[in-house]
């Protein structure tokens, strides 16, 4: 029987979960612990209504329990179940035919996982198999996950605590979209791989300068190192084409998607790879083995998450709410120009600025106040993550840009009493 008081939840939280993390929240007014969930709303165990642009990353871009993917997963279940991760199966086979047919000519085969995580993980393994070579290089302030490579690969807070930061000579990052120091790495002629967040989301979605990405892809080739798009935040028509690295005309080596695959509802990830970095599956099919990783469930629910992020009215809508709301953002940001002083934006994937060391986290603060859930960016508090879904409509964009002008206004409010204060 599920504990049905908000203050039993918090206490077992604390007891049995994880209690740093259920105290920071506290400590940063986010009083919240889900209750019921529909579309793009959120509540709170108490009733509190919270509209959601934060999405878990992208996991909730077609709304929480969307519809048309819970009848997706009602009718898979009266003929499937996981399957088993050793044989061919139904779903898995059409599923890695529709990735195929819809990602970048450069990839082919998809290899199945239960997160992005561990989608990234495969990814690594793969340009090590491909190019034989260890070291890896990935971008500063980046994300990609908790599992044993990805973690090493990103920002040190997530793996110096478990010390799992890698070898220097073997994991090496440098900064984003400076090409002489990703030259000076690619130079060496050892790298198996560079591994780049086509957007990084964890450190506030900085966009890639013109010419970045495809000068990367080009030195890669030229030192025979492969190009891994890690689009588990950035996939799946969030940035306005179904794969944000279709933007900047760069067809990687390999692929990784997850979060959003799930629709929500069952957990997949997917790495989909050249046949070069799928070349072992030619050579021994059993070197890689992940139970859950391909789901023949998670593939039903992965294949109607594809259908549906493709359709042409899907596809119009992101457009329209993209502008929509830059242009109502841009309103407020003339309101409140020595605060809110920038926006990061490709499609719905958003990043807002703001002229204070910890900004966004005032911001989150107020705008849950407000009613909005929005989450600062972990490794630059300056930015508030601002991801919405891609199904909204323009009344939701309305009282969206309603409750963020307020709780800009009494950010800035906030901020400014708070220096006042510390100064008298």
């Amino acid at each position: 029987m599920l504990n049905n008081t908000k203050q039993k939840v918090l206490e077992q939280s604390i007891a049995w979960w994880n209690p740093g993390k259920t105290r920071q929240w506290q400590q940063d007014e986010i009083d919240f612990v889900m209750g019921k969930r529909k579309g793009y709303y959120v509540y709170d165990m108490n009733g509190k209504k919270l509209m959601d642009v934060h999405l878990n990353g992208g996991t909730y871009n077609l709304g929480h329990r969307n519809p048309e993917i819970i009848a997706t997963l009602k009718e898979a279940l009266e003929q499937f179940d996981i399957g088993n991760h050793h044989f061919p199966s139904i779903a898995r086979a059409q599923l890695a035919e529709d990735l195929a047919k819809c990602t970048p000519k450069s990839v082919r085969y998809s290899i199945f996982s239960s997160g992005g995580g561990e989608a990234i993980d495969v990814a690594i393994k793969c340009a090590r198999y491909a190019t034989k070579r260890k070291k890896v290089i990935s971008i500063q302030n980046g994300y990609h996950g908790h599992t044993g490579l990805a973690v090493s690969i990103g920002n040190k807070r997530y793996s110096r605590p478990f010390l799992s930061e890698g070898d220097p000579a073997k994991f090496v990052q440098v900064p984003f979209n400076d090409v002489e120091a990703m030259r000076r790495e690619l130079a060496t002629e050892d790298a198996a791989c560079v591994v780049i967040e086509t957007i990084p989301a964890t450190y506030g979605f900085p966009l890639p300068e013109p010419g970045y990405l495809a000068t990367v892809k080009e030195m890669c080739e030229a030192y025979g190192t492969l190009y891994i798009a890690d689009e588990v935040q950035t996939g799946l028509m969030r940035t306005g084409k179904l794969w944000g690295i279709e933007h900047y005309g760069v067809q990687p080596d390999i692929l990784v998607t997850a979060k959003g695959l799930s629709g929500g509802i069952y957990p997949i990830g997917a790495t989909v790879v050249s046949e070069k970095a799928g070349g072992w599956m030619e050579e021994d099919g059993f070197a890689h083995i992940s139970t859950f990783g391909g789901s023949e469930l998670g593939c039903i629910v992965a294949m109607k998450v594809l259908e549906i992020s493709q359709r042409q009215e899907v596809v119009k809508n992101v457009e329209y709410v993209a502008r929509y709301l830059r242009s109502g953002l841009e309103t407020i940001k003339q309101k409140y120009p020595d605060f809110f002083i920038g926006i990061r934006q490709l499609g719905v994937v958003m990043g807002l600025e703001f002229n204070h060391p910890e900004g966004a986290k005032y911001v989150m603060r107020s705008l849950y106040k407000n009613g909005v859930w929005a989450i600062y960016s972990m490794l630059d508090p300056r930015v508030l993550q601002f991801k919405p879904g891609l199904l909204c409509d323009q009344a939701y964009c309305d009282d969206l840009l309603t409750r963020c002008e307020q709780s800009i206004k009494e950010a800035a409010q906030a901020i400014k009493y708070t220096f006042m204060a510390e100064r008298s």
